[in-house]
Order: C-alpha cells, then structure tokens, then sequence
C-alpha cells in the first residue's frame, strides 16, 4: 500500500511520519449510492486517533450522513466521493485535530478534561486546546471513551503519592523519576497545569497579537462616560436623524447591559454598513474586515448584541452564497452560546420581518450557517420552540417551523451516527 507524509506539505523523503494513501470504493447507485473508506482504520491508527473520528469528521465536511461498524471494519459516506477529494478533508482533520499547534508535529495525545479537549504534544511539551466550536468536538465530548479499571486505579496511585508527599514532605528523589521522564508523579503535575490557549491557527494568532497592541481603555458596564451629549434632548434629536426603517429596524431594547436607546453604538453599526452598501452597489461589496474594524472602533465588536445587528445588515437576498464569504469574520466574533443565540435572533428577524420571501429558504440557511461552524448544534436546536424575543410571536412560529426539516435531519443524522457507533 502507497504511503505519505502525514503532513502533506513537508516534502521530505525521510519524513518519520508516515501513512497510508486513503482508499475507497463506490457502491450501490440512485439514492443508495455510498462511498466505504477500505483502509481507515489503518490510516487512523497511523494518527494516533479513533477511526470514529475521521468518518464523522469527512460526514460533517461533506454535509453527508455516515455509517459506523468496527466489528467489520466497514466505514461508509453516503454520496460518492472521490478519495483525492477525501484526503483533502483528512488535510483539515490532520490540523485541527493531530499536529502540535506549536511545532506542527503529530505526536500528541487526545487529552479531554472539564468538558475541554486539548493536545497534549510529546515532541515539545505543549498543551494546546482544540477549538470548542467545530462540530467534531461537540461529538469528541459527547462520546468521551469510558476509563479502563487499570487507568482508575493508576490515578488513584498517583493521588495517593502525592498525598503522602505533602504529607511526609520532600519525598525521596526515586519518587520523581529522572528528568525528562514519564513518570507517575510528572503525569500528574500535567494534569494540574491549565492547557494552553493555543488552539488558534496563524492567521487568528497575528490577528489576536496585533489587536493586543490597541489600548483600550477599561471601561465597566452602568460606568461609560460617553464623549458627546447624553442629554434627553441630544438623544431625541439623534434620533430623528436615523433613517425611518433603520431606527426600527435594528435599535435594541433597554437591556442589562445598558447599551439600548436611540442611536446607540449598534444602531450606528448598521447605519454605517446600510451607508457602505449603497455607496458601494450592494452590500456584497463592503468587505469583512472593515465591517469588523468599524465595529471595533464603536466598541461593540465583542458584543453579543453586535451579532442580532450583523445578521440584519450584511446580507440581502442572495443569503445562502453570501455566507460562506461572511463566515470567516462571524466565527472570529462569535465566541460563546450568547453570541450564537443573539445572531440566530437577528437571522430570524431578518427574514421574518424584512425577507419574508426567504422563509422557504430557511432550511438551506441554516445548514450553511452549520456547515461553515457558525452556529453549533446545541444552539441549532434551540429553535424548536417559538419565541417573541425578537420578532412577533407569530412571525417566529411561521420562521421555526419552516426550520423543522433541518432541525430534524440535524437530529436524526446524529442519532443515526451515534447508534452507529456503539455497535
């Protein structure tokens, strides 16, 4: 069997890291057609990782139900797929998942604790999270293997040396094992280390450094002193300035946080963003970057609420192929289930109220949003129920239930998978 470098971008003959070349076979035809990977277990062996993991990982990229059976060592893709095309989704799987976020190796062990999965590198020492929001890891944490007995009871042996160390005091030097080794007491000192935030790739990484150098000034909520008049009168009359439609449109109400009202700094977001796609013929044409900078300078780029905005204003009609342009700078500012919440909220008004012609289109949208790790399961799912948070409470019904065929696939592919799995 043809092997290759593990990391397909090292060109190196001598490469330590090696696997096989990925094998598959076509099967069946019409809607029955299906893709079954011949050597994935092999090749996931060869990555130190579950063969589980890989499949689902290919079902998730490929928007495609996936079929598990170990005892026979069959892994199925629903859909035909071409293996050069398969090898190019491992590429991705390989980078998120196996190589040392610091020295790009791919010795590292699968480590989850605390509901968080980090790397943990064997190479260099570093301890690296994976990113939270990818699908891949919502099914890692829910399908966390279960313990062995012999891994419980050398926890508990290693509990119990140090409890005698702090105990006894200084232990003795045969207790540490030699520097650099693997010792039962060094396992449990890295257990106690906090991982690293290292899960960033080098894109995010000089984003994140530079923005780091922008002084910012602390500022605590109920607490800003905003640089222009505040006065009830100043207010009213900013007010009147706004556009007829923005001003309904997008002002939040008063809210915990203090940040709704007239002309706040999310009502200026959108007008500017309004502003740029008229000058510029379409919103498709006001570039990401600038749309972030904008919201930076007003203060509100890692505001949740800033999201409900961004989903009224930087798409149109043509959604569904807008948001994989928009995708990039939407994961760098959705950090949490708040941020995901207030942009499905904002999608839902966008259509319900301004595209109601887009509600038929709902299901495509939101499988978008999913594809391209926007919106993560948990919070999909939420949509089930109605709610008049952000729209009419009849608005919302007609919206959700148009999402049913998605939300329902969402739930029957997972379960499917997971039923799967434990065979």
């Amino acid at each position: 069997m043809a092997t290759l470098n593990i990391r397909r971008d090292v060109a190196d003959p001598f490469y330590r890291y090696k696997m096989e070349r990925l094998q598959s076979k076509i099967e069946g035809k019409g809607n029955g057609i299906k893709t079954v990977i011949v050597n994935l277990s092999s090749v996931a062996q060869s990555l130190a990782r579950p063969a589980a993991y890989v499949i689902k990982y290919f079902g998730f990229e490929l928007g495609a139900q996936t079929t598990t059976n170990p005892a026979d060592d069959r892994w199925i893709i629903n859909g035909a797929h071409e293996a050069s095309k398969l090898q190019d989704y491992l590429d991705g799987f390989i980078a998120k998942f196996v190589l040392c976020k610091k020295c790009k190796n791919p010795e590292t062990d699968v480590v989850i604790k605390a509901g968080t999965i980090t790397l943990d590198c064997k190479a260099c020492g570093q301890r690296s999270d994976v990113d939270p929001r990818l699908k891949l890891s919502s099914f890692i944490l829910k399908n966390e293997p279960k313990k062995g007995k012999k891994e419980k009871a050398d926890k508990k042996a290693r509990r119990a040396a140090k409890a005698n160390k702090d105990t006894n005091g200084d232990a003795v030097n045969g207790d540490h094992g030699s520097p650099g080794s693997n010792s039962d007491n060094g396992e449990e000192d890295d257990e106690d280390i906090a991982p690293e935030a290292g899960s960033d790739d080098e894109l995010t990484a000089r984003f994140n450094a530079e923005a780091a150098e922008i002084e910012t000034p602390a500022i605590k909520d109920k607490e800003v002193e905003w640089a222009m008049d505040t006065s009830e009168a100043a207010v009213k009359a900013r007010a009147q300035e706004l556009p007829d439609d923005l001003n309904t449109k997008l002002t939040l109400d008063e809210d915990e946080d203090g940040e709704g009202g007239a002309n706040n700094a999310y009502d200026q977001l959108g007008e500017w963003i309004g502003e740029e796609a008229k000058t510029k013929s379409g919103v498709d044409n006001v570039d990401a970057v600038d749309i972030y900078v904008k919201a930076k300078e007003l203060g509100i780029e890692s505001k949740h609420k800033t999201l409900t905005v961004l989903a009224q204003t930087i798409f149109d009609e043509n959604i569904v192929a807008q948001i994989t342009k928009r995708a990039g700078m939407l994961k760098k500012m959705i950090t949490s289930e708040k941020h995901e919440k207030a942009f499905l909220g904002g999608t839902e008004r966008f259509i319900g109220n301004e595209h109601p012609d887009l509600i038929a289109q709902v299901p495509k949208i939101l499988l978008a949003f999913y594809q391209e790790d926007v919106l993560t399961e948990p919070t999909l799912q939420t949509w089930k129920k109605a709610s008049k948070k952000y729209v009419d409470i009849n608005v919302s019904k007609t919206v959700r239930k148009a999402a049913l065929p998605f939300l329902t696939w969402l739930e029957t592919a997972e379960s499917d998978d997971s039923g799967s799995d434990e065979e």
